[in-house]
């Protein structure tokens, strides 16, 4: 009894060993991982009257980065990229950077995996659970019209609203279109009798 207890006792030692020579909790790489949307006010012009709010088109210039500084995509060597907040154009963590910005501000934009590639990445150029750095400029915003945001604000209700009565007129087409081929053939049915 003696000799289990003390393998027992040795075993427990050694495994204690070890889980203290091993760290335990977050090391300093997870503490590195980005888990918030950071924004980052590079450049702002002296006079901003109007914020960019969810429905506004903004044409934006930008360049895309991993965290180690490898440039992914860049629009400088072409026309700005437009993207309409809301209409999930770009990844959502830069859509969510552009919520409030005004024209001619330079934005620096630090986003965490889940909100740009996810943990499937974007082969081969990002891989999975990368957080993305993104330097953007806003050239021009356009603001919806009263007009653009009651029709975006409406259209989605019609939309609910027209096709549950889209179906229930095929339903009744149906219905109508199965009760005439019936009665057609009980009046057959009729016109043959008599002839008999």
């Amino acid at each position: 009894m003696a000799a289990i207890f003390q393998k027992f006792t040795m075993k427990t030692l050694v495994f204690l060993l070890l889980l203290t020579a091993f760290p335990r909790g977050r090391t300093q790489e997870d503490e590195d991982e980005i888990e918030e949307l950071q924004v980052q006010t590079l450049v702002k012009p002296e006079t901003c009257s109007t914020l960019s709010s969810m429905g506004d088109t903004l044409q934006i210039h930008y360049t895309g980065k991993l965290m180690d500084g490898k440039v992914i995509d860049s629009s400088l060597s072409r026309d700005p990229l437009v993207v309409e907040l809301g209409k999930r154009t770009v990844i959502p963590g830069l859509e969510q950077s552009l919520v409030g910005v005004c024209e001619g501000q330079k934005i620096k934009v630090t986003i965490p995996p889940h909100l740009a590639y996810g943990k499937k990445g974007y082969p081969p150029t990002i891989p999975g659970d990368a957080p993305l750095e993104f330097e953007v400029e806003v050239i021009s915003l356009s603001q919806q019209t009263p007009w653009q945001k009651m029709v975006n604000d409406v259209f989605h209700l019609m939309c609910l609203a027209l096709v549950p009565t889209l179906l229930g007129l095929v339903g009744l087409y149906l219905y109508k279109k199965a009760n005439a081929q019936k009665q057609n053939k009980k009046k057959a049915k009729d016109k043959k009798g008599k002839k008999k």
